[in-house]
């Protein structure tokens, strides 16, 4: 029987240590800066998302966490080894997609699917097999033959069939049309609900939207923002049109609340958290035209990349 404060120890017991750990990490070229001191980590179990148009930097450091490339400065560590310094072994703890993902083109698609299964220890064929059916890729077919859309596909279940305590995935919905890419957000859940943590790099606010766990948001090779998508998600924008005074909100949300009004009785609130608090003092107001909106995602980009295509 454990005594007292051997139990108590127990249930203090430290949380796991993240997956990831991104420490000031930077690469330039010469005068260019690909990526500036940048700082994260990814929690075991996590969908991670990396948002960002073209040239914001997340593949450079998709790149590093892969030992690809030799830091400028700053470190990079998956599993507790330094991701250049030990890539090799490294790469035994990942699976990864690369947003040229390029395959050989002279293989018909099931021997491609075998190739990498068998340079990869554990990786399931029969998985692999498995993954390819539910994409509808028709594996007796010459890759020199498929579409860029099959190729990717077949790039994905390639992928996914290795069982590791990390997948990275550089932009794995390019090229696919809206059903298919359904499917794969439905693959990365599952991969998580496996036991994997995924880092899911795209441009598509959408996707990074419905799938990831907590977000970065990169701009010209800088880490602007993170977001965790629950708190994101408890966030309204209420619009409305004000017919009288406006009373004051109650004080114990005034602060968290960011209240603007126009000259023609427009009023717009933006809420950093449930509703439900500010309904009774809402229901005294004299409003018309009322609507209530998630932030979303979009809003909190928009802040970083106004003036750039999503």
């Amino acid at each position: 029987m454990l005594r007292e404060s051997e139990s108590s120890g127990a249930a203090r017991r430290a949380p796991a240590a993240p997956i990831v750990e991104v420490v000031r990490l930077t690469k330039t070229y010469g005068d260019f800066t690909a990526l500036a001191d940048c700082s994260l980590t990814v929690g075991r179990g996590e969908i991670f998302g990396l948002l960002g148009p073209n040239g914001s930097g997340k593949t450079t450091l998709i790149r590093l966490l892969m030992g690809f490339l030799r830091p400028t400065s700053g470190t990079a560590r998956i599993e507790g080894l330094d991701s250049y310094r030990h890539s090799v072994k490294v790469h035994r703890h990942v699976a990864y997609l690369p947003g040229d993902a390029r395959l050989f083109r002279t293989m018909r698609a099931r021997e491609v699917l075998r190739f990498f299964c068998d340079i990869r220890p554990g990786t399931s064929y029969e998985r692999a097999l498995a993954l390819a059916d539910r994409l509808e890729i028709n594996l007796t077919r010459q890759v020199a033959v498929f579409s860029t859309g099959m190729r990717q596909k077949l790039a994905l279940a390639a992928t996914l069939a290795a069982e590791t305590p990390l997948v990275i995935l550089d932009e794995p919905t390019a090229n696919l049309d809206p059903t298919v890419r359904a499917d794969v957000l439905a693959l990365v859940r599952e991969a998580q609900a496996a036991g994997s943590t995924v880092i899911f790099s795209s441009h598509v606010l959408s996707e990074i939207e419905e799938i990831c766990d907590r977000v970065v948001i990169l701009r010209q090779g800088q880490l602007v923002h993170t977001q965790v998508m629950s708190e994101l998600r408890r966030q309204h924008r209420i619009r409305a049109r004000l017919t009288g005074t406006l009373v004051p909100p109650p004080e114990h949300v005034a602060d968290e609340l960011v209240i603007e009004t126009g000259p023609d009785g427009e009023l717009e609130i933006l809420t950093p958290g449930e509703l439900s608090p500010l309904l009774g003092w809402l229901a005294r107001l004299p409003l018309a035209e009322v609507q209530i909106e998630p932030i979303g995602l979009r809003a909190i980009y928009e802040k970083y990349h106004a003036a750039e295509p999503t």
